[in-house]
């Protein structure tokens, strides 16, 4: 990974911000930046220097991962209790930028506290997450590796996915077979959600056992050296009724509409419009409930969003979920998720599994 130009890249916004330093707490981003993947650490990007703070109990793997910072572990002291300290010498420090959204208002005041009466903090602009809407060619290969893994973990989910089988108990056994796969964890809580329950977008895997007949919506990730996947397939339980099948072909044609409006320079509200369009003529709108995708990498959902409105345009090396569905209030839902790279000419689907309605 080049932290080294990703750092450069962030001191040349600073500077464009009239920011001194740039207080980095956002686990993720002090990730992207300088490589550490530990639960406690705070990162100063300085214009001159960067520090790296964190505890004692991650001083091994501060001096194994940490890349373009020098690392300063003060013993019986926080992360942030560290940089407080070390803010409090910095006289040259007048303005410092936070990541305002992901800085507890105790936190901040705590920081203001610590800081010389010169200096004051600074709300600083998303710079770091507008730098990781595009994927480097590393990061693209670590995201492939785990789109893949999980369409191989699909096959296995399918083994186990079976009329009287708890939905915990399909995940359960999804999980397992990912962790023997060698993932670091998955990217969120497993979504298996049979028969009425499939109407609940964020149905996690319950009790419920699966019913004898209806869809089933598998929605899961895994985060594999530090990457995410993201795919949901829906399948059903036994043959499917005409209302039913209609239902699962129109939110196919709608995520195929999204795909082929995926191209360089498009307008990302444009993909929700043409999906939601898609399933507008269809009369099932009202039933599509959430945005049409999300940016992933380091985290599971980041920018940009895929959602109506959005101006921003698409950019080689962006990666994205284009995910439509429609939910019918304890009847059923459908949702078919992809990942995809952002191309030169278009883009490339990272979670190749069949889309064709799969009956069980």
């Amino acid at each position: 990974m080049d932290y080294k130009g990703r750092l450069q890249r962030v001191r040349i916004e600073l500077c464009k911000n009239r920011v001194d330093a740039f207080l980095v707490t956002h686990l993720p981003n002090v990730r992207y930046l300088c490589g550490f993947s530990g639960s406690s650490g705070l990162l100063v990007v300085g214009e001159r220097q960067n520090i790296f703070f964190t505890d004692g109990r991650y001083t091994e793997e501060a001096r194994e991962e940490v890349q373009g910072a020098r690392i300063k572990i003060k013993s019986g002291k926080s992360a942030l209790a560290a940089t407080m300290e070390w803010l409090s010498r910095q006289a040259g420090i007048r303005r410092l930028g936070i990541e305002a959204s992901h800085l507890t208002v105790a936190d901040r005041n705590l920081l203001s506290k610590s800081l010389p009466r010169s200096a004051k903090l600074v709300k600083a602009p998303p710079i770091i997450e507008r730098l990781r809407m595009i994927k480097d060619s590393d990061e693209i290969a670590k995201i492939r590796a785990a789109c893949l893994l999980g369409v191989d973990l699909f096959a296995k989910l399918l083994q186990v996915l079976q009329a009287g089988v708890r939905e915990c108990e399909v995940a359960g056994k999804l999980e397992f077979a990912a962790r023997k796969a060698g993932v670091d964890q998955m990217a969120f809580s497993t979504i298996v959600a049979g028969g009425p329950r499939s109407s609940l977008p964020h149905g996690r895997a319950s009790s419920a056992p699966i019913p004898a007949r209806g869809f089933v919506v598998c929605d899961f990730g895994v985060i594999l050296a530090g990457y995410c996947s993201d795919m949901t397939r829906t399948v059903h339980i036994g043959s499917a009724p005409g209302d039913e099948r209609l239902a699962y072909e129109a939110v196919y044609e709608a995520q195929q509409a999204a795909l082929s409006a995926v191209k360089p320079g498009t307008a990302i509200g444009e993909l929700d419009r043409v999906a939601r369009k898609l399933l507008h003529n269809k009369n099932l709108s009202r039933f599509f409930t959430h945005s049409t995708g999300h940016g992933l990498g380091l985290e599971v959902h980041e920018a940009p969003r895929v959602a109506a409105g959005q101006a921003e345009r698409l950019q080689p090396g962006m990666v994205i979920t284009i995910e439509p569905g429609v939910y019918l209030p304890g009847k059923f839902g459908v949702r078919i998720e992809d990942t995809v790279v952002v191309t030169e000419r278009g883009c490339e689907i990272l979670t190749p599994c069949s889309k064709e309605l799969l009956t069980v």
